[in-house]
């Protein structure tokens, strides 16, 4: 609860912020775009970073699945939950907007010892790459509401080959400095860090965290947490030009409930323990707050939904979690069993 309350200090400190200064027209601001863009490779390099590869590969077809499977049938079931109940048009865009897990919240919670290393790995990896597929989706889903400009599949493809470039580049950097002098890690960390928020390369930076790791991590975890605090406040500063609250609270719950859906379905054999965690574990940050932000631009009142639903989902979040450590076969294990 602490938490939560610290994210709703940040998020109402923001608005405060923003409407003392006068502050409008945020959403035009390259500058603010750069900014949330490296936030969210920051947390996404620190997802991926963190990742025991020996085991994510156990768990690669769940994974895999969680990324692609999942995301859509999370993205179709908020959008009709939005659409019958609201008949909005941008139902399809808003589901995408929120159908992922953020890897900021992900990221700091990684410590908790709710999780087993299992659903820790499991989830590390879907809140990573479930980001990326779904920044790249959303702008996809976008393209189709306007006339076709060269070709969508081409445009996509080339996008996703643009990110395995990336990839493949840090791979290579990888390769040439991993005997070298620690501090040459870090550097090559935060330049792909840097690079990928310039170019928009979320995919590749997050697949570049799985071997361009840093020898320390100390300074990566504390990165990783100013940016989820720097996040939540640059989340306040949307909600200066007003909330749609209801509409945004339904799509908080319905992004809630899709992960429940999803980890229903696809975590099948998993312990029930597990199961249930993985399905409580949506959480929404700085990724759905770059696509308000970008999409506001399209769709007027569209940061008005989102915020809300981000709000909505984090504070579900804390309840569910807190009703489920209070149900006995569900309660935290002790940290000498993690």
């Amino acid at each position: 609860m602490v938490k939560i309350a610290f994210l709703l200090l940040l998020v109402g400190l923001g608005w405060a912020a923003a409407d003392l200064g006068d502050v409008t027209g945020l959403e035009h601001s390259g500058a603010y775009l750069l900014l949330s863009s490296l936030l969210l490779a920051v947390g996404l390099y620190g997802s991926t970073h963190g990742i025991d590869r020996t085991e994510a590969r156990q768990h690669g077809k769940l994974i895999l699945l969680a990324v692609t499977v999942g995301v859509l049938l999370k993205a179709a079931f908020i959008a009709g939950v939005m659409y019958i109940v609201t008949g909005d048009p941008r139902a399809m865009i808003l589901a995408i907007a929120v159908a992922q897990i953020d890897p900021l919240s992900v990221a700091a919670v990684m410590a908790d010892n709710r999780l087993s290393s299992r659903a820790k790995t499991i989830l590390g990896a879907w809140s990573s790459f479930d980001d990326p597929v779904t920044v790249i989706l959303a702008f996809y889903a976008v393209s189709l509401t306007r006339p076709a400009e060269g070709g969508l599949t081409l445009s996509y493809l080339a996008d996703l080959g643009l990110n395995a470039l990336f990839a493949a580049a840090a791979y290579g950097v990888w390769r040439l400095i991993r005997k070298a002098p620690p501090l040459l890690s870090y550097l090559a960390a935060a330049t792909a860090v840097l690079s990928a928020a310039w170019s928009s390369l979320m995919l590749g930076v997050a697949t570049a965290g799985l071997y361009l790791r840093m020898p320390d991590s100390r300074w990566l975890a504390r990165a990783v947490t100013a940016a989820f605090a720097l996040s939540a406040f640059l989340m306040g500063l949307l909600l200066v030009g007003g909330a749609s609250l209801m509409k945004g609270i339904l799509l908080g719950l319905a992004a809630f409930a899709a992960q429940m859906l999803a980890a229903l379905v696809l975590t099948h054999g998993l312990p029930v323990t597990d199961r249930v965690h993985l399905g409580l574990a949506q959480q929404n940050g700085i990724t759905a707050v770059i696509l308000a932000v970008a999409f506001e631009r399209e769709f007027a009142g569209f940061v008005g939904v989102i915020a809300p639903a981000i709000v909505t989902v984090n504070l579900i979040y804390v309840v569910a979690n807190r009703i489920a450590d209070r149900w006995g076969p569900l309660r935290p294990l002790p940290s000498s069993l993690e």
